[in-house]
């Protein structure tokens, strides 16, 4: 069970002084110093008292840790995930948003968020009776005071639908499989054209159109830190042909890949 749900502090997660992926959601919150966190092509700095999440997937790292304290909470999706307000919760208000939107919150009320990941170290080390359920309530805390303040400060109430995250989720476990939409709504018992209800209101965009973006970030991700050649992200990312995604990938971004592999090198 240790691997569908952990907590470090700073200090014992070594692990993020590079680079890496994980197919689980990251929580990371600062209580004292300050540290530099490199998400996919993005960096931001964590202050006392912020906290930033990181979806399944996402390339992340500590760059500038200046006597940074905190903890870093993973779990994974079939872990809090057990219903549709669960799967509603991960992201509401856009938190673990899978649109590389990340953002830097500094929580109101910090300490009830420091006393729950307190209490979910003390969890997960003494393993206590029903301890999984308590620690799921604790997240559940820590995300609903997260929201709280997103409030707050005036951000617009976002509740996705848990179909809607259930797509995207599809699509991230499967990108090597290369599926129509059409395949996905099949995948998880509803039709293509709900899918397309429901990304025109969530994105304004079409299913097929998210599925697009969503192997775009996908392929800089394998370009930026797999440093894999543009024929082997084409078949990770289920393209039978390089050369029909190289020309995906110029018409989704206005650049070869091999133009973008030749600017990560500047």
């Amino acid at each position: 069970m240790q691997e569908m749900i952990s907590i470090k502090t700073f200090d014992e997660a070594e692990e993020l002084q590079n680079p890496r992926r994980v197919l689980k959601y990251v929580l990371i919150f600062c209580t004292s110093g300050e540290v530099t966190v490199s998400v996919d092509e993005s960096e931001y700095i964590l202050i006392p008292n912020t906290v930033l999440t990181i979806t399944s997937g996402q390339i992340h790292y500590f760059t500038n840790n200046k006597f940074a304290q905190g903890y870093v909470l993973e779990f994974t999706y079939n872990f809090f995930c057990k219903d549709d307000t669960d799967m509603e919760l991960i992201f509401h208000n856009g938190l673990f948003c899978h649109f590389a939107m990340n953002e830097i919150i500094l929580v109101d009320n910090n300490q009830i968020v420091i006393d729950q990941l307190e209490e979910i170290t003390k969890e997960l080390i003494e393993e206590p009776y029903q301890y999984l359920i308590s620690v799921h309530s604790r997240i559940e805390l820590i995300l609903v005071e997260i929201n709280r303040t997103k409030i707050k400060r005036g951000d617009e109430i976002y509740k996705p639908d848990a179909l809607f995250l259930h797509f995207l989720e599809t699509v991230l476990r499967n990108f090597d499989k290369n599926l129509s939409v059409a395949e996905i709504a099949d995948l998880i018992g509803t039709t293509e054209s709900k899918l397309n209800e429901l990304s025109k209101l969530h994105c304004d965009k079409t299913a097929q159109n998210i599925i697009f973006g969503l192997i775009i970030s996908e392929a800089k991700r394998l370009f930026n830190y797999e440093k894999l050649s543009v024929k082997e992200v084409a078949y990770t990312l289920g393209f039978n042909d390089p050369f029909y995604f190289s020309n995906f990938f110029k018409k989704h971004t206005n650049i070869s890949p091999k133009a973008y592999k030749e600017h990560l090198l500047i």
